[in-house]
């Protein structure tokens, strides 16, 4: 595989860990990205990116970007869930692992392959 190619499996693996982390890095990268920069470059804005605290808005922002993958195939009571789950989150009650755990689930699930591949459902 060239370089290009392992530089687009890292984004898909990373992407939505690092919109969780950070919108601005997640643009500057995605801009990035349409150049051509080198694999290591790409993994050092991706360090820079999940070194920044992220704040709910930012992993709610990832974690509904994630959930359009399942919008219209998911059931009411995964819709119901996910909005509880969600608002839960928001309102400090859970932790992140309950809300990730159900994404991972419905990953599985509805074998979407690019959310199983996804670090931000496993950190």
């Amino acid at each position: 595989m060239k370089e290009r190619g392992y530089i687009e499996r890292l984004w898909r693996e990373e992407k939505y860990r690092v919109l969780a982390h950070s919108k601005q890095q997640y643009d500057e990268i995605r801009e990035l990205l349409k150049h051509n920069p080198s694999y290591k470059t790409v993994v050092d804005k991706i360090d820079k990116a999940i070194a920044i605290e992220p704040t709910t808005g930012s992993i709610v922002n990832a974690y509904d970007h994630m959930w359009g993958y399942f919008k219209k195939v998911a059931t009411e009571d995964e819709k119901e869930q996910y909005l509880m789950l969600k608002q839960r989150f928001q309102d400090n009650q859970i932790e992140l692992k309950q809300w990730q755990q159900f994404l991972k689930q419905l990953a599985y699930q509805y074998k979407v392959q690019y959310l199983i591949d996804s670090t931000a459902l496993y950190t």
